[in-house]
């Protein structure tokens, strides 16, 4: 099982210690601050698999890192969950509407929110929280690298592996190409972003045989995406 990157923005030097020791008992890779602006530094240094954001930090608010952190093509679907002493309804949606996946109001037992992180990671990110992908009738083994389709193996190559794999670990979600490329490719390729519709189409041709239906779903001027909503 991967070991999940954690970055906690909180400013209760008590209690960040206290969620430092529980996350990192859990196997969680935990960077932490308690400044807003070096929040954002640090997601950009090295992307975090989850974000725990205090709603009050020092420098920039909450609120703002996450509105940042969802502007940035980098972090745009790492999974925010907020901690804050606010339990007003108004002031949870406004967090809600603001990107954050999650909202935790203090206090709160250590242990719950291990659980809710446990929980925002299996719906967000399922490849942190198991050794098997699936959506659909398709599987893939993140650690044997093989995929199934209803049963059958299927032979994919490397980077339809790991288109597939992106898209398997984010369902439904809408990429665009020049996304794909960072996320399958990196973020200093120089491979043009129609290089993407060639790798689709052959990760198309692989799993789509016989009378499967098409699970890649193409969406005019915006990108694809892995679902069967239609």
């Amino acid at each position: 099982m991967p070991r999940a990157r954690m970055l906690l923005v909180e400013d209760d030097a008590a209690l960040s210690e206290l969620l430092t020791w529980h996350f990192t008992r859990e196997d969680f890779d935990v960077a932490r601050t308690a400044d807003g602006e070096e929040a954002l530094l640090l997601a950009r240094e090295k992307t975090p698999d989850i974000v725990l954001l205090d709603w009050m930090v020092e420098g920039l608010s909450g609120l703002e890192v996450c509105r940042r952190l969802r502007r940035s093509a980098d972090t745009a679907n790492v999974p925010i969950i907020m901690l804050t002493a606010r339990g007003e309804e108004e002031d949870r949606v406004r967090g809600l509407e603001t990107g954050a996946d999650d909202y935790v109001t203090k206090p709160f037992s250590p242990r719950e929110l291990v659980a809710r992180v446990g929980a925002v990671l299996r719906r967000v990110r399922p490849a942190l929280a198991g050794e098997t992908l699936s959506y659909a009738d398709i599987e893939m083994d993140t650690v044997g690298h093989k995929v199934r389709r209803g049963g059958e193996t299927v032979p994919l190559g490397p980077t339809e592996y790991r288109l597939l794999k992106h898209f398997l670990e984010h369902p439904a979600h809408v990429f665009s190409r020049e996304r794909l490329l960072d996320a399958v490719w990196g973020h200093d390729s120089d491979i043009e972003a129609r290089t993407v519709d060639v790798h689709i189409r052959r990760l198309r041709k692989a799993i789509n045989t016989g009378e499967r239906a098409d699970i890649i779903r193409t969406v005019r001027s915006a990108g694809y995406a892995l679902d069967t909503s239609e």
